[in-house]
């Protein structure tokens, strides 16, 4: 749409008719439009029903199976790449399909099974709206995936997913010829990184402007599939839900609008973004399981005490129905959170994706919950005792360490990794870049740490913390100091059972492991290096990069 079109999507008001009030079986059948953009409308070819936006978009959605067919912007057709078709998950199968038109809008309705699934043009406009209601586990994930024509767009992502004939791992994982790695899974971002994920020509953009996710499951730090580009095509992706490295149970209900759109090569417009899209024209469309503006509450906090400022605080809401975050202010941590569904939410402060506050709060439909100041314990942030050392931040994250930036978006394998082994010396201003992001039980396990303590500070116990950020097939540190005191092997916390540090997602459950580590470990010369070796054990995993392992946030040794 251009620059006049994007501002008026947010200026207009919708008024729908009586027919749509009364639910979406009144949309059903060839309701006389209203005053509408020229060509504005819809018409059934036999196999599809053909909606005209009016603007210069003109989509096909299957009369059989609510695949979208067709996608033609300005003449071009964009949908389709080894001859699939755009859908849900990889197609529904055979479905009931209907379509009507109340004055500036026009509905398509798939129902499979218990799966409900919308498509919605709105007149002069060169977008699709997209809602999926899914009640239970008959869709084993749900997805959307717009698949495009090949040769469309440069495929110019440094990173893009390209298949090529030698697979590292399992049939996702593939290596070029020059070593780098390549995946669909390896997106780069996290949820609570985009707004909108697409590709432009500099004349032309299609776009995917993600919904604001509150029945997906993860979090605003969750990493899933966005976006791949390969011989044959293309695929822009709204996931709501994936089930590779997930921390949450599925939550279910609909999810949207989220919106397939088309530009002049510029970004999608901000009134589209999940934070701001006006779907007033949508209340009275009956989607199943829709609630509008005046059905949801907001939660606003006047500040958070306590905080760090050196880090970004996030705070969130969740539910097993529902998920809502938002950042704090900088200044003074004030937050507000709107839109959310009625209910009592836990209520999570995040410094860096680290939680370091929890609470509850109750949200009722068209009234602001306001809060005082949270305050942030002391004692609830890792990173405020004071440490003889440390190794990495605690924010959650394993951000600094050695191969972390390169890891959301390649496998371990990489060339471009640096070596996996290597030992690290504490004073050599090197600690945490000298140090691997990720430790497994067949590739790096018993890694070196060398240290030289003062002769008050060996002659006392001391905790050593080790924190992670996930762990694979029950991956978790051992540690042995001096090679004469060796550490109990620690229980496994609560992790995702899937994979994760080979397919660009570092973020499970965050723990931390404490080791009391007697005065009679350390060396008593003090011109000598005390050394801690680090080891990862398990009962689980296979090889290689498949073997137990796990992610750091931070290490260090507490005086």
């Amino acid at each position: 749409m251009s620059a006049t079109e994007s501002s008026s999507v947010g200026r207009r008001t919708f008024v729908l008719g009586a027919a749509a009030a009364a639910g979406s079986a009144a949309l059903a059948g060839p309701l006389a439009p209203a005053a509408s953009a020229a060509g504005f409308g819809w018409s059934d070819d036999g196999s599809d029903y053909v909606v005209d936006t009016g603007a210069n978009l003109v989509f096909k959605v299957s009369k059989t199976n609510g695949d979208l067919t067709s996608l033609v912007y300005k003449g071009t057709e964009y949908q389709g790449y080894g001859g699939k078709n755009s859908h849900v998950e990889s197609g529904l199968g055979t479905s009931t399909v209907t379509i009507g038109q109340s004055g500036s809008t026009i509905l398509v309705s798939v129902a499979y099974g218990t799966l409900k699934h919308y498509y919605a043009a709105r007149s002069g406009e060169n977008n699709v709206y997209l809602w999926t209601n899914k009640a239970d586990t008959s869709v084993s994930a749900t997805r959307y995936i717009v698949r495009v024509k090949a040769g469309l767009f440069l495929n110019d992502e440094p990173d893009s997913y390209t298949y090529t004939t030698s697979t590292v791992e399992a049939s996702d994982v593939f290596a070029k010829s020059d070593g780098q790695t390549r995946s669909k899974h390896y997106s780069k971002l996290r949820v609570i990184d985009y707004d909108y994920i697409g590709w432009t020509t500099g004349s032309v953009g299609l776009w995917i402007v993600r919904s604001n996710h509150e029945k997906a499951s993860g979090g605003p730090f969750y990493r899933s599939l966005l976006r791949h580009q390969s011989a044959d095509g293309g695929g822009l992706y709204e996931i709501l839900y994936y089930g590779e490295n997930q921390t949450e149970d599925q939550r279910f209900g609909l999810q949207g609008p989220y919106v397939i759109a088309f530009t002049d090569g510029g970004a999608p417009s901000s009134s589209l973004y999940h934070a701001n899209l006006t779907t007033s024209w949508a209340d009275s469309l009956g989607i199943s399981g829709y609630v509008g503006a005046s059905g949801r509450g907001r939660v606003a906090g006047v500040g958070i005490s306590g905080r760090n400022t050196a880090y970004a605080y996030t705070v969130g809401l969740a539910n097993s129905a529902a998920q809502y975050w938002g950042s704090a202010r900088s200044s003074d941590g004030y937050f507000s959170l709107a839109g959310v569904l009625p209910g009592t939410y836990t209520l999570t402060v995040f410094k860096g994706e680290l939680a370091v506050h929890t609470g509850s709060v109750t949200v009722s439909a068209g009234a602001t919950t306001t809060l005082n100041t949270i305050t942030i314990p002391s004692s609830n942030d890792p990173g405020n005792p004071t440490a003889i050392w440390r190794i990495g931040d605690w924010n959650g994250s394993p951000s600094g360490f050695k191969n972390a930036d390169l890891m959301t978006y390649a496998h371990p394998s990489d060339v471009r990794a640096a070596s996996w082994t290597g030992n690290v010396v504490i004073g050599s201003g090197s600690e945490t870049s000298a140090f691997p992001c990720y430790l497994w039980k067949d590739v790096n396990s018993g890694l070196l740490v060398h240290f030289k303590l003062t002769a008050a500070q060996a002659a006392a116990a001391h905790t050593l913390r080790i924190g992670v950020t996930t762990a694979y097939a029950n991956g978790r540190p051992q540690i042995t100091v001096n090679d004469t005191w060796t550490s109990a092997i620690p229980s496994p916390p609560a992790q995702p059972s899937t994979r994760s540090l080979t397919v660009g997602s570092y973020r499970g459950n965050n723990h931390t492991f404490t080791y009391s580590v007697p005065a009679s470990a350390w060396l008593t010369d003090t011109s000598q290096y005390n050394v801690l070796k680090i080891d990862v054990v398990s009962g689980s995993g296979t090889t290689g990069y498949l073997s137990a392992g796990t992610a750091i946030d931070a290490i260090d040794l507490l005086v």
